[in-house]
């Protein structure tokens, strides 16, 4: 595929996502984590006119000066920007006009790659694709969020995104020993996944399947969120503080669990993957077990052994630089690294990343409390 398609795809991809909704659906924002659908498109194209068309097209002109203000996320070095627990009250710029934006921005920069970029300019278009797709599965969890706390569970679709079930039982064990850990090869890896290094490890085991609803439900039966003895103890004021008694998206009525999925309320799935659960909760749900959250280097030695790619992954490790990491100069440089504090890494994809998205290096991130996305279990021993 030419880089010329890559972005033609990739742009579509995003707009699909959005195809089901109604205007009113773009605009909402219901927490500070959960971007507006409308806002999630305006940003990727900001960032086209902001990373690689005002610094390398000559002649461009943006299409509205304001935007830069209303797209921007969290670029010191780009400029002033909406505080992003404001970007639900952007009723304008409106849906049609954010979507004109995507059109006049995609025709310039067809122009440009047309023109040949470069090897340089090439690997930042490059990474401007990478931005789009991790936007895309942040559409599919800030749309499931958005439409999941509507009263009436509004479906996106008629079909879930979600299939993923259970798989073979048991654990793999891997032996003491140096293990590589971070990015090896040629081709796309975020700067966080760098540099490549050694390990020691110890002889561990990880579980060949994350863990299923009908295994979490267990734990909630056995008093998992009113005993405290299993959580950490911020986990057991989060739990107290919210009220928290079940995954998100799970609700106990007359006498029965349901799930909200994307397909609308629907009786829960025990052979379902368990999702959207905080790191809080992963870790009591293991010790529970009598296991513990494998770390992340733990994580990417064992992933050629079992299947991954359905459920971000829980681990036990604080999202840090890897030896050698380094920042890159200008606004680039805040992509990752400003954010290596008070979060944890996650390891794997979910079923709302895109394909090829994600690799074994991958590191994702969030705070331990976060559990919109696609989260998950898979113990360690």
């Amino acid at each position: 595929m030419t880089l010329a398609e890559e972005y033609r795809a990739v742009r579509k991809a995003s707009e699909a996502i959005c195809q089901p909704l109604q205007k009113e659906d773009y605009v909402v924002q219901p927490v500070v984590d959960v971007s507006p659908p409308k806002w999630h498109l305006g940003h990727i194209t900001w960032f086209w006119e902001a990373f690689i068309l005002i610094p390398h097209y000559p002649g461009y002109k943006v299409f509205n000066p304001d935007y830069n203000y209303v797209f921007n996320s969290y670029y010191e070095t780009i400029g002033a920007r909406v505080v992003r627990t404001d970007r639900g009250n952007l009723s304008r710029p409106s849906v049609d006009e954010v979507y004109a934006y995507r059109r006049y921005v995609d025709a310039a920069m067809e122009r440009l790659i047309a023109g040949g970029p470069g090897e340089e300019l090439g690997k930042l278009i490059v990474l401007g694709l990478n931005h789009e797709q991790q936007h895309q599965e942040l559409l599919f969890t800030d749309i499931k969020y958005i439409l999941g706390h509507n009263p009436l569970f509004p479906a996106w679709s008629a079909t879930d995104i979600d299939d993923a079930e259970g798989g073979v039982s048991g654990f793999v064990t891997m032996p003491a020993g140096l293990y590589d850990i971070g990015y090896e090869g040629r081709g796309f890896c975020f700067d966080n996944e760098l540099s490549r290094h050694k390990v020691w490890l110890e002889s561990y085991q990880l579980s060949r399947a994350p863990v299923t609803n009908e295994e979490y439900l267990e734990f909630i039966t056995a008093g998992g969120y009113t005993n405290f003895s299993w959580w950490h103890a911020e986990g057991w004021d989060w739990v107290q503080k919210n009220s928290v008694t079940a995954p998100l998206y799970w609700h106990f009525i007359d006498g029965r669990w349901y799930q909200y999925t994307m397909a609308g309320l629907r009786l829960l799935d025990g052979k379902q993957l368990l999702s959207h659960i905080s790191y809080y909760e992963a870790v009591a749900y293991a010790a529970w077990r009598g296991c513990r959250l494998p770390t992340e280097m733990e994580w990417e030695a064992a992933a050629g052994e079992f299947d991954w790619g359905k459920r971000w992954e829980w681990t036990e490790s604080a999202y840090l630089p890897y030896p050698g990491f380094k920042k890159a100069e200008g606004a680039i440089g805040e992509y990752n690294g400003k954010f290596m504090v008070s979060q944890m890494v996650l390891r794997g994809a979910s079923v709302a990343t895109p394909a090829g998205h994600s690799r074994r290096s991958y590191r994702n991130f969030f705070h331990p409390s976060l559990r919109w996305q696609f989260t998950g279990i898979r113990l360690a021993t």
